[in-house]
């Protein structure tokens, strides 16, 4: 959930979007951690920064970010979703296939939870 300040936040990720399109993600992380330092809580700026630290090589940081997204938010799925990826670009076949499976367990409840919900 954002409570900073959105329309700032959105305009640095549409800068850094364009950036990784353009095949900068380097160039990305700038303008990433300055949507963050506008809203820190900025889902789609949160999941972008991970995903150009991972596609600039420097995993670590991704994996500690995306660590802190989990510590942040367990359900978000598409954080376990990326923590798998990560994992496996590091060689931790085992992890990665652990938080795979926490993905697909925690999609199916949000599937089922849409699915009781429109009853």
């Amino acid at each position: 959930m954002s409570v900073g300040n959105t329309a700032e936040a959105d305009a640095c990720l549409d800068a850094a979007l364009n950036q990784m399109a353009a095949g900068n993600p380097a160039a990305a992380i700038p303008e990433l951690r300055r949507a963050l330092a506008a809203d820190p809580g900025h889902e789609a700026a949160t999941h972008a920064l991970i995903r150009a630290l991972e596609d600039a090589g420097r995993l670590d940081e991704a994996l500690a970010l995306v660590q802190q997204r989990i510590a942040d938010a367990p359900d978000d799925v598409l954080a376990h979703t990326r923590l798998s990826i990560l994992l496996q670009h590091m060689g931790d076949v085992p992890g990665a296939e652990a938080a795979a499976a926490r993905a697909k367990v925690l999609g199916w409840k949000l599937q089922l939870k849409g699915d009781i919900e429109s009853l």
